[in-house]
């Protein structure tokens, strides 16, 4: 995730490192695929409980809902949910799960962009599990062994404050109009925000280029910076409040949550999913095998994969991977659905290698970029 700033406190993890609980990789919870190796639900729901806890990393209140997310899944389970560092990183997230095997205070799930992902995958870090709800979400969008699946999404988007801004860009190619000189911002550093990374390959795609090809969005970023345009300041609500960052390339679903939240303070921020460079792309949840709380965790992404929470993510703008099923079955928010903008045509994703090879490029051309 990108690093935004957390909006309301939420319960921190302990910093201590002392040893994991009698619970782990080993246990019964810690080698389950699914419910069914608990004997059910029911019992996945008291294995948890008698956990009582779930440990996660980075997962800010505002990014796609989930402060509600954590409410109600506390709420409903009695389980107390550390969230450290709401502000942090996909890459802070993968730091703390590959470094603190064996910790009581590792991470217990994840929730991390694909690249991210598929480097957690690579470093063995994941637990494969399937959810109940499995079988609907599409074979695109999961992984066959059930090491992590999609779980919601969005658009990348040109988010603008309307008020501070005349003409609000609507394209790529606006962005570069003199007109918008030290107002254009990221959600973060491309090689720790998978929504900042994301950006730069809409960035290839509305130039050119390509999935295995990003050269023509570091050379969109580094024509950005060049012509004064580019602020490397890190997008966040706080930021746009202030005025520092009055357009922001970032997830649709981030920049509607935004409009809503700042409206009340005389904002009037716009957001428009560019047609030169329309790129989607969805956040995975994968359990880590090396898990204190186990259980907990495996009931976690029960719970965001359930009818409840994939209508908590649409609540926050952004894409439920069940969203095409819920909305056959009658089980999606419609009054929400509604909200979500108009796209045109059939997202289409890079595979694992190109995703791989776009995130080496972007590491190795960032900064010879915007330096």
């Amino acid at each position: 995730m990108g690093a935004v700033t957390a909006a309301v406190t939420l319960s921190v993890a302990a910093t201590g490192c002392g040893a994991a609980p009698a619970e782990g990789a080993g246990s019964k919870a810690g080698k389950a695929t699914s419910a069914a190796d608990f004997g059910g639900m029911d019992k996945l729901v008291k294995a948890a409980k008698k956990e009582g806890e779930l440990n996660v990393y980075a997962l800010a209140p505002t990014w796609a809902n989930y402060g509600e997310m954590i409410r109600a899944f506390e709420k409903k389970y009695g389980i107390e949910v550390n969230n450290e560092d709401p502000g942090g990183s996909s890459q802070g997230a993968l730091n703390a799960a590959a470094k603190r095997k064996g910790q009581d205070r590792a991470v217990d799930a994840l929730d991390l962009g694909t690249a991210f992902m598929q480097a957690a995958k690579s470093k063995k870090l994941l637990a494969p599990y399937k959810v109940k709800g499995w079988k609907d979400i599409p074979a695109a969008q999961k992984q066959p062994d059930g090491s992590f699946m999609n779980n919601y999404g969005g658009y990348i988007s040109i988010g603008c404050d309307a008020k501070d801004v005349k003409e609000c860009p609507e394209s790529f190619k606006d962005l570069l109009d003199p007109k918008y000189k030290g107002k254009v911002a990221l959600n973060g550093n491309p090689n720790e925000s998978s929504s900042a990374f994301s950006a730069v390959i809409a960035a290839s795609l509305a130039n050119g280029g390509g999935f295995d090809d990003v050269k023509p969005g570091l050379d969109f970023f580094k024509k950005l910076k060049k012509n004064g345009n580019y602020v490397p300041v890190e997008s966040t609500k706080a930021t746009i409040q202030k005025g520092e960052t009055p357009i922001s390339i970032d997830w649709d679903y981030l920049n509607l949550g935004y409009g809503e939240e700042l409206k009340s303070k005389g904002v009037d921020w716009k957001v428009s999913v560019p047609e030169d460079g329309q790129y989607s792309q969805f956040y995975n949840q994968g359990v880590n095998k090396y898990a204190p709380h186990p259980a907990a965790a495996r009931l976690w992404v029960e719970f965001l994969y359930s009818p409840e929470g994939q209508n908590i993510w649409l609540k926050g703008f952004s894409r439920p991977a069940l969203l095409e099923e819920m909305e056959k079955d009658g089980s999606a928010d419609k009054k929400a659905a509604a909200k979500l903008p108009e796209v045109s045509g059939t997202p289409k994703f890079p595979s694992a290698a190109q995703e791989a090879k776009a995130q080496k490029a972007i590491s190795e051309g960032w900064g010879a970029a915007v330096s």
